[in-house]
């Protein structure tokens, strides 16, 4: 069969189903694309378009005979999931496939799962308490039968194809005990280090031997061996309090393997680091700060105890400034937007005037972006309320030397004017990037990242969560900038589509992949080093294909020097004859 229509992307799957129904092998077909090739990129030209098309159609339907009938391979799928990440978009993962009684393996690389939205004071636009949301769900996991925590851990390596994953796990020491720890927090008492807090944004102080924070899940004292002094008087209260000795500084690293059927890659976000913008002054300045600094300082767990001071010195300021768009929507650093800055700006506008009535609040935006359900009225609240939105960039940030209060040189750009604006405190809000572990974690699995440097999804429309790896989805910000609930629902959409590769117990490979002729193979192994999916194997002198994990992109086919490596469905001579069905309408013409 020939379809003469659109992308084999959107449809080709429906035509095989047609002619499947009908009798015949779904790869005897052969699509010619005339929207995407002809009618959307020559519409200005009909009667050039209506001739490509036609030699497109006359390509195809010689190519259509020489296609072969192609079999697939069906693979059993365990019914088991590993999640990377133990975010927000990991716990809601999890929670959703262990409710429906798959085995579950989530992995955090931190002491506690939570992730950013642990470090939140309130949530926008309903300003919810963001831990009175997340606790419930970390203990949830904590205490749920069919997920096996592992925190402080990091995925190693991951070798096998969809429905049969071999992951290695390690663990890295908490020198904890953990089944003899309660949490009691006696061991922090007597500690004589303290170090600042990563939680905390290091704007307040943690002790060498710590929990990340009040509600952490598990609740189990890591101790940081490179600043302990091993004076051990936290081993004597441990003793004292508990009757036992909970830590032990001998521990090691382990490793565990586990085999899953499906993965899903949660491991959210980055914050920009704002240090290379000198403009701006963070990093010299101290009223400036970040706003996940800023958020911290908000929280009633944070360093201040939700009480708003200056860094300098200490004053509760008076005058407070917000820069949008800090390393978002810039050629300089990344030009993508990170969707969340203009709303939690709103949000923590909103927290300063509930605090301090009498604040003046400016917010310096290039475009405000309230796009979800309730932003647009939550963006009007603020204004209501005297929270002041200019519309411009700003160029510099200067600081007074002596009282340390910061000027702000911008543009007006409604009314072309360039304003200065006095500040005690600004508050840069920064974008998001791709986690750190993001490049390990793809070159581990073999995944695709975009141009942003986020996890690549296998079609932006239509398998939005899928990856070009069958069986691992992505979910969350690791996917690309997003708020708490656009990640909530991406990650129940990553759970079901693993649970339906679960529930079915097996999952049919496409045929059309690559095969080699042992008799041409001369053993140069160019074709190995070409492979983005692993899916070539050297066995001795010969080279074979991995069916399942085989995709058909044709990189090995094309970098055989010896023509060894055909693709099915796309064979040399099947190109061939495509190519000499245009010529000889050229030659015609």
């Amino acid at each position: 069969m020939v379809v003469a229509a659109c992308s084999p992307n959107l449809h080709e799957q429906t035509f095989r189903k047609c002619i499947e129904d009908a009798g015949l092998n779904k790869y005897l077909l052969a699509m010619a694309n005339i929207r995407e090739h002809c009618s959307w990129v020559h519409e200005s030209w009909p009667k050039e378009a209506t001739e490509k098309a036609i030699d497109a159609v006359r390509m195809a339907v010689a190519r259509a005979n020489l296609l072969e009938p192609l079999e697939t391979i069906k693979v059993p799928v365990k019914r088991s999931c590993l999640v990377i990440g133990g975010g927000i978009a990991g716990i809601q993962a999890a929670l959703d496939l262990a409710n429906e009684g798959f085995d579950v393996y989530l992995v955090e690389k931190e002491p506690s799962i939570g992730g950013l939205m642990a470090k939140f004071d309130k949530t926008f636009p309903t300003m919810d308490c963001s831990m009175c949301i997340l606790s419930p769900k970390m203990a949830e996991v904590m205490h749920h039968p069919k997920i096996h925590l592992l925190t402080n851990a990091e995925v190693k390596t991951v070798s096998g194809f969809i429905g049969n994953f071999k992951v290695e796990i390690e663990i890295k020491p908490r020198y904890i005990i953990s089944e003899i720890c309660n949490g009691c927090g006696e061991c922090v008492k007597v500690c004589p280090i303290e170090v600042p807090s990563e939680f905390d944004e290091r704007l307040g102080p943690r002790k060498a031997i710590f929990v990340p924070f009040p509600q952490a899940v598990p609740l189990i004292y890591i101790i940081d061996i490179e600043n302990c002094i091993k004076c051990y008087k936290c081993v004597d209260a441990c003793v004292q309090a508990r009757g036992a000795k909970a830590i032990d500084f001998a521990q090691e690293p382990k490793r565990m393997e586990i085999e899953v059927g499906t993965i899903i890659v949660a491991t959210g976000c980055s914050t920009f680091d704002p240090s290379i913008l000198e403009e701006y002054g963070y990093g010299t300045y101290e009223n400036v700060v970040t706003a996940l600094e800023f958020e911290r300082i908000l929280a009633p767990t944070g360093p201040t105890r939700g009480v708003i001071l200056r860094p300098s010195d200490g004053r509760i300021p008076k005058r407070i400034a917000f820069v949008q768009c800090v390393g978002s929507r810039d050629k300089r650093t990344n030009i993508y937007c990170s969707r969340v800055c203009c709303m939690y700006a709103t949000k923590q506008a909103l927290l300063i005037k509930e605090r301090i009535p009498d604040a003046k609040v400016t917010i310096f935006y290039i475009d405000m972006r309230a796009f979800g359900k309730g932003f647009e009225e939550f963006y009007a609240r603020a204004q209501s309320e005297g929270v002041y939105y200019i519309r411009g960039k700003v160029a510099e940030i200067i600081e007074d030397p002596g009282t340390k209060n910061l000027k702000l040189v911008a543009e007006d750009t409604l009314s072309g004017e360039v304003i200065e604006t006095e500040a005690d405190l600004v508050i840069l809000s920064i974008g998001l990037i791709p986690s750190a572990s993001t490049k390990d974690l793809r070159e581990r699995i073999g995944l695709l990242v975009g141009p942003d440097g986020f996890f690549k999804e296998a079609h932006p429309k239509l398998r939005p969560v899928d990856t070009i790896v069958d069986g691992i989805f992505i979910a969350g910000a690791a996917q690309g900038p997003k708020d708490i609930s656009d990640s909530v629902a991406q990650a129940s959409a990553a759970a079901q589509r693993a649970s339906i590769l679960m529930s079915t117990g097996e999952f049919e490979t496409e045929a059309i992949t690559a095969r080699v002729n042992g008799d041409l193979c001369s053993g140069c192994l160019i074709c190995v080093s070409m492979c983005p999916f692993n899916a070539l194997v050297v066995e001795g002198k010969n080279v074979n294909v991995n069916q399942i994990l085989c995709k058909g992109c044709g990189a090995c086919a094309a970098a055989c020097p010896a023509k060894a490596i055909e693709i099915m469905h796309f064979k040399d001579q099947q190109i061939l004859v495509e190519i000499k069905a245009l010529l000889e309408n050229v030659s015609r013409l």
